[in-house]
């Protein structure tokens, strides 16, 4: 593909083989890190070795059982969003999710309140961050000719990332190992850049952890929920069993109270409704890796495709996690059409190993998972507690997934 090496496969052997059997055969490569290197930085999503295993190694201890199972957070800024649904108008619920992601990831992990959903405040920061996130995804997807992809905007826009998050960090590392060790005993305050400053002074490090974290938790949330609501509007019926399943374990409407954590994970059909939703629109539609040294594939090569691939060094192999979850050949059908969301199909299906993963897989599976599904399932709950019904804008056939309208219960 304009000149370089590329293979392309949605065979659940070869992303097996990449992402865990041959793990040490391939890593993120130069072309990626080069094109992500201004806004990750050494981040943990920008670096192969030993350097993303020291990252991993540190993060990973942080999201405890106990971080996730903290749902404070969660509630503090669903109460901003869910009155911005409501009033019967048609709203742009992209935006509303984007804003609510980025406010409570910026405040589960800097401890920053950015109040974009309440606030112009911090509209600059705002607005800086979704030009980021845009012109990064050009250069991504242009490769070898992102060269033509101007640049003055993104990096004035890079200059107010840093600086907002500058004096947090600095703030942070000022604090003495007592000061940090006192925080985390009475979790007053206590952020994961509190719990990496723990861990590591280095600047520039928290500073690339920090924004992958803070881009992480805002896309996952705010692409993956926009989704969902946008197939809860086509699929009334679907709703109607969630709202059933809201009003039995936390009740709705005047009866409604705060879910728990076990209250969340005890709601089976909101867990199948986020499953479907991530098997039909994975956050990461498509992902890649490059081949470190000489290596193979088990698949791809000989007459009929099945036999092993040579794959030399320096190969870009994008793989697809939209058409792995979408193969027939590999999924269940039976109950339902691949392609249909259909929440039920997993009462009773399983899928297959390396079918399924929205959130990748092996050593690399993402670190925040776990969080992630809880915040998705507790935004779930807590709006149709308030909410019995969403519908789509505007004609089906022209409609997109951030416009939708609301009845309040």
């Amino acid at each position: 593909m304009l000149g370089s090496r590329t293979l392309f496969t949605s065979d659940p052997e070869n992303i097996r083989a990449m992402l865990a059997t041959q793990f040490n055969d391939f890593g993120k490569g130069d072309r990626f890190r080069k094109d992500w290197f201004d806004l990750m930085g050494n981040g943990i999503f920008n670096v192969d070795g030993s350097a993303w295993h020291e990252s991993r190694q540190r993060l990973r201890s942080l999201f405890t059982r106990q971080r996730v199972s903290d749902l404070a957070c969660f509630e503090r800024h669903v109460q901003d969003m869910i009155p911005m649904l409501g009033g019967g108008r048609t709203v742009d619920v992209k935006d509303i999710l984007s804003r609510f992601a980025l406010d409570v990831s910026a405040d589960f992990s800097l401890g920053r309140q950015i109040n974009s959903l309440t606030s112009h405040q911090n509209d600059e920061f705002f607005d800086a961050f979704e030009r980021i996130r845009h012109i990064q995804s050009l250069i991504e997807r242009l490769g070898p000719l992102n060269f033509l992809v101007p640049r003055r905007q993104f990096r004035q826009d890079l200059e107010t990332l840093n600086d907002f998050m500058k004096p947090t960090i600095e703030k942070a590392v000022s604090m003495t190992a007592e000061e940090l060790e006192e925080m985390d005993k009475t979790d007053h305050g206590w952020t994961l850049l509190h719990a990496c400053a723990s861990v590591s002074r280095d600047k520039r490090w928290l500073r690339d952890e920090m924004v992958a974290i803070l881009i992480a938790g805002r896309d996952t949330t705010a692409t993956t929920m926009s989704w969902a609501f946008y197939e809860l509007a086509r699929n009334p019926d679907v709703l109607a069993d969630l709202r059933h399943e809201i009003e039995i374990t936390v009740g709705v409407g005047d009866s409604a109270r705060e879910p728990t954590y076990k209250d969340l994970k005890s709601m089976t059909f909101a867990t199948h409704v986020l499953n479907e939703t991530l098997r039909l629109y994975p956050n990461a539609p498509f992902n890649i890796r490059a081949a470190v040294k000489d290596t193979s594939l088990p698949r791809g090569g000989g007459p009929d495709g099945n036999s092993p691939v040579g794959v030399r060094a320096g190969t870009q192999v994008i793989y697809s996690t939209h058409v792995l979850q979408l193969r027939e050949d590999l999924n269940a059908y039976d109950f339902a059409p691949i392609d249909e969301f259909c929440p039920r199909r997993w009462d009773s299906w399983t899928p297959k190993p390396w079918t399924y993963i929205p959130f990748n897989g092996g050593p690399r599976i993402c670190v925040g998972q776990q969080l992630a599904l809880t915040e998705m399932a507790y935004v779930l709950v807590r709006v149709f507690q308030r909410y019995k019904s969403v519908r789509i804008g505007v004609s089906p056939s022209k409609a997109q997934p951030n416009e939708v309208g609301w009845r309040k219960r």
